[in-house]
């Protein structure tokens, strides 16, 4: 194997678990975490792959992670954060408790990582810290406010350091991933949407329905893009600050680009968006 090794989390399922596999056919040493390594099975074993705990809103467990992989493979050249908690519900619908949850995993977890992995980095002079995202970080997502809200607080915060830790050495961007909607992929998410009093159901089900109706009957993505996007953003000599992945992502991140003002993106999304009245 190669002395590089990448730290990675939330490898139980979804993008962290093919991230793994990708990382590792490219000859990289993976540690591959998670909150609960004891029912992991498919990646426990591999050459080359450390499977420990990891729980992003434990900074203990975040310490021991890391050094448990410098001990198996040395120092840690790149941090994948990829963990990552979700909730399909209005922002009347979303208790106060899930809320916080979302933005302890999805913002102060993933700084809690960063807050480990970035000392060594720059004593070092170099490193990669890939921030892994959501199309829903581009654009505010209507039946999804809190965790969109979140993703863009990760958007913003990858873009400042970005700016902050280039000139020492170190490169941290993010990965947009769009839809893909898988059993695995939406494992980590609550569902508020019959809660709150008749009318907010009633428009929150609206809400979805109309979503649903523009977005049915596409090709399915294939996840696998995420995890080659990640892998490109911790190889490549050069990458964006901000790298959406799946078509869907880059139509949108491309009309973001396109349209002359953020306000003429809101009125169009708007227009698409929002069920007809009546």
């Amino acid at each position: 194997m190669t002395n590089r090794t990448v730290l990675i989390t939330g490898c139980s399922s979804g993008f962290g678990k093919l991230a793994v596999n990708t990382f590792r056919a490219g000859g990289w040493n993976v540690v591959a975490t998670m909150r609960s390594p004891e029912k992991e099975a498919e990646l426990t074993g591999l050459e080359g792959v450390l499977v420990t705990r990891l729980d992003v809103k434990d900074p203990q467990s975040i310490d021991a992670a890391f050094e448990q992989g410098a001990a198996a493979f040395g120092s840690i050249d790149a941090v994948v954060n990829n963990a990552g908690y979700g909730s399909n519900a209005l922002f009347e619908q979303s208790p106060d408790a899930s809320v916080r949850d979302i933005y302890e995993t999805n913002v102060f977890g993933l700084m809690n990582v960063m807050r480990r992995a970035l000392p060594d980095m720059r004593e070092r002079g170099s490193g990669r810290i890939v921030n892994v995202t959501s199309m829903a970080g581009l654009m505010g997502l209507l039946g999804n406010s809190v965790y969109s809200s979140s993703k863009f607080a990760v958007e913003g915060l990858t873009e400042a350091l970005a700016l902050e830790y280039k000139p020492l050495g170190v490169r941290i961007v993010s990965v947009a991933p769009g839809a893909y909607l898988t059993t695995a992929f939406g494992a980590n998410t609550d569902n508020y949407i019959e809660s709150g009093d008749p009318q907010l159901v009633e428009h929150s089900q609206n809400v979805r329905d109309h979503f649903a109706s523009i977005v049915s009957g596409g090709t399915p993505q294939d996840p696998q893009e995420v995890a080659d996007k990640i892998y490109e953003c911790v190889t490549a000599d050069e990458v964006p600050v901000h790298n959406p992945v799946g078509a869907d992502a880059e139509r949108l991140s491309g009309l973001i680009d396109s349209l002359p003002s953020r306000q003429a993106f809101v009125a169009a999304m708007e227009q698409m968006l929002l069920p007809p009245a009546g």
